[in-house]
């Protein structure tokens, strides 16, 4: 669905995306990373706002700048809020058909086609300013889907939701994704993984690391991994975990050891037990983060050259 080749996106001399490439398949895909790490730059490129400084991006087979072809196959809904607060969701979704070009019946038709889809039918014509923001954000996706895309893309759809809105936008976008492609960006990882989308990890403008939850949980298994353990004697337990096997560092601060290893379970399993019968006052022990925040916390620390 999408082919991307040494991409890079200059904006004079800030670097926005940086000689990423990337094959996505036709389904649904996370773009994580954190503000600032190049996720609209790479959807800007994807959806023909942008053109590349360097490399290509092909969409269903063709550039997607300036391709009418290609953008009539693709609903996007930016991360900004609706500017106009006085439209109606029904007047804004209408106007967004129209630009796809549908005349004014069929145009109006999709959009409560659309607005009843995304649960906003009955609130279509009131104003926008009088809308909460997941009513907006509801309005919002209306408009991405009101054309029928081939490939929906999103920019931080659930940013600013109450936890009962974002439930039900993530329920929204999961029935999409069922039938139709879609790219999310997003820092929220738990949203991500609940539409059991594949992940691709931006930082810095790079793409970091990109394939299923499990592949990825398995790239940053073979990578070292931190163990804490809080107690009374730190240097002795340092001592004890030195001599486990896939231990590669080990550091102290105030009363916690740090334990870098390959093998995290074998440091909980071995030392600590020791250090239990020696009587070295263990009070915590926080095993490492192989959950996919945690996974995402990692490569943040890795990409910025230090171990997480």
């Amino acid at each position: 669905m999408i082919e991307i080749r040494q991409l890079t996106k200059l904006y004079g001399a800030v670097i926005g995306v940086n000689d990423v490439s990337v094959d996505l398949a036709a389904g649904a895909h996370g773009l994580l990373g954190p503000n600032g790490a190049g996720k609209t730059t790479f959807l800007g490129l994807v959806t023909g706002q942008l053109r590349p400084t360097m490399g290509s991006v092909l969409v269903f087979g063709e550039r997607p700048f300036g391709n009418r072809r290609v953008l009539r196959r693709i609903g996007y809904c930016p991360a900004a809020d609706l500017g106009d607060r006085s439209v109606t969701p029904r007047e804004w979704v209408t106007y967004l058909a129209r630009l796809s070009g549908f005349g004014p019946g069929v145009a109006a038709a999709r959009a409560d086609d659309a607005l009843a889809r995304v649960g906003l039918f009955d609130a279509a014509r009131r104003p926008c300013g009088s809308l909460s923001k997941g009513m907006r954000q509801r309005a919002k996706l209306a408009g991405a889907i009101a054309h029928d895309p081939d490939l929906l893309v999103l920019d931080e759809p659930f940013v600013g939701l109450d936890p009962v809105a974002r439930h039900e936008l993530v329920e929204l976008v999961r029935a999409w994704s069922r039938s139709k492609s879609l790219v999310v960006a997003s820092h929220l990882l738990h949203e991500v993984e609940a539409l059991d989308a594949g992940l691709a990890v931006i930082l810095g403008g790079r793409l970091v690391a990109s394939g299923t939850a499990d592949e990825i949980r398995r790239l940053v298994d073979s990578l070292p991994a931190e163990v804490r353990v809080r107690c009374g004697a730190p240097r002795r337990f340092a001592e004890l975990a030195c001599g486990v096997a896939g231990v590669e560092a080990v550091r102290i601060e105030g009363d916690v050891v740090i334990v870098a290893t390959r093998l995290p379970g074998a440091v909980i399993e071995e030392a600590v037990p020791r250090a239990v019968d020696e009587r070295l006052g263990v009070s915590e022990v926080i095993p490492a983060d192989r959950s996919l925040e945690g996974i995402f916390g990692q490569l943040v620390h890795l990409q910025r050259g230090v171990r997480a």
